[in-house]
């Protein structure tokens, strides 16, 4: 409370809107007015400009909780021919905090102020004095600057007389574009100094932390059904744990997706929702396809209880899918979420990215008490292998693959790995047809040969 903060940035960067969100959530969830001073958007801009986000500006203001005032300086206005203080804008500022009894104010952008004096220590001594005057006034600060040449403001002064500096930038790799934040300093406080990408969604701005969010998620013991008999007796006769994460790895053909459905029509039978992420087929095709092997999908999606988002991995890019899916598990709050298949996601960007995005994932679904199910479309023999850094993620394995014998081409399943419990060692033929998927016996090496 009381300590200015700086944003800082080039422009497109997101200043100004997460400004003006750190106003609106102080006003709407901790009841804390707030006043906003523009140099260079007018009022009308602002409130335009913000209703994409769901924020309503003009209501705020008549509700008398929002001062929004816009200074207007052109280039032109301002010569600087000797010393010059602030204290105009302190009176006119004062005035405004005090018709809304404001908490928290916004200076957006402070460069637009200065931007016709030269002399450096009256520049310095002035923002001292602005910074000063805020925390006499006991409210919570932002100054948004633009960002210099090889500094991070145009003055390269702002930095040193905030308190807390946060640097937001604006990248693109691979033709997808990506905002970053990172908090520079924070005196007097622990501080992350990691890069953390963030968005800018209907919702507001939401900041995606590269790091997990923590190994303290509770571990059920409750098992519950794959939907497959069989299968449910390969993982110790009881199914899996709830809320536990299942890879399911193999090449194209061998019958992933249709595992993952019928992991989605197990728990809507238990009276439970699925939400189900498809990134290369539709939900139209998908429930026709799955009604060809007995697997009603079409029933569940009438009842509510199963919801589809199925897009383009090259729609977005990574943070904004690991983002559009949270929410949607933050509004749907499924039991079991499908992601089919995470190896489409290796367009949207470089193995380690993929990696990371997909360990937040886990970590937000496991916190959430979620069971996880992913595909993975091989497209080589050493499927262990090429999944292993995500499969490290996973707690339980299954590869299916497809062998030839007999003339004929066969699907053949087994379980790698499956963490806290008694499972099958056992490599098993199954078969698709109109009753689904069936594990029909196990694999015997002179019939079959992989």
């Amino acid at each position: 409370m009381g300590r200015p903060t700086l944003v800082c940035g080039p422009a497109g960067c997101g200043k100004t809107l997460l400004a003006m969100e750190f106003l609106i959530r102080g006003i709407t969830e901790f009841g804390e007015p707030g006043v906003f001073v523009a140099f260079e958007e007018t009022v009308e801009e602002l409130v335009d400009n913000v209703a994409s986000l769901g924020f309503d500006l003009q209501q705020l203001q008549d509700d008398n909780l929002l001062v929004v005032d816009h200074i207007n300086i052109a280039p032109g206005d301002l010569e600087e021919t000797g010393s010059w203080d602030l204290s105009g804008l302190l009176v006119r500022l004062g005035a405004a905090i005090d018709e809304v009894g404001a908490k928290r104010v916004v200076l957006d952008t402070i460069e637009t102020l200065f931007g016709a004096f030269e002399n450096a220590a009256i520049l310095r001594a002035e923002l001292r004095r602005l910074f000063s005057w805020l925390k006499e006034r006991g409210v919570t600060a932002i100054v948004t600057g633009e960002r210099g040449d090889g500094t991070l403001t145009r003055h390269g002064i702002e930095e040193y007389v905030s308190d807390c500096v946060i640097v937001l930038d604006h990248r693109v790799s691979e033709q997808t574009s990506t905002r970053r934040l990172r908090v520079l300093k924070y005196r007097g406080s622990l501080h992350g100094t990691n890069e953390y990408p963030f968005l800018i969604g209907a919702n507001g701005v939401s900041v995606l932390p590269i790091t997990s969010i923590g190994l303290q998620h509770a571990a059920s013991m409750e098992r519950v059904s794959s939907g497959v008999e069989s299968l449910d007796e390969m993982l110790g006769g009881e199914g899996l744990y709830r809320g536990s994460s299942v890879l399911i790895s193999g090449t194209a053909g061998t019958g992933k997706s249709t595992i993952a459905a019928q992991f989605c029509v197990a728990a809507c039978e238990r009276g439970e929702r699925a939400l189900y992420f498809a990134l290369e087929e539709s939900s139209s095709q998908i429930v026709r396809n799955m009604a060809s092997v007995g697997i009603d999908l079409a029933r569940w999606v009438d009842e509510g209880l199963l919801q589809f988002r199925c897009v383009r991995p090259s729609l977005l890019g990574l943070e904004a899918h690991l983002a559009s899916m949270q929410e949607l598990v933050s509004d749907f709050a499924p039991d079991v979420v499908v992601l089919d298949p995470i190896s489409d996601l290796l367009h949207s960007g470089a193995g380690e990215e993929v990696f990371e995005m997909l360990t937040r994932q886990v970590d937000y679904l496991k916190s959430s008490g979620v069971t996880a199910v992913f595909t993975s479309l091989n497209n080589n023999k050493d499927a262990e292998n090429s999944d292993q850094q995500i499969g490290s993620l996973i707690d339980t394995w299954l590869m299916v693959k497809l062998a030839e014998g007999d003339g004929r081409r066969h699907r053949v399943l087994y379980v790698l790995k499956s963490r806290g419990m008694a499972h099958s060692h056992e490599i098993r033929d199954f078969e698709l047809g109109v009753k689904g998927l069936q594990v029909t016996g196990v694999y015997h090496p002179g019939r079959v040969s992989a």
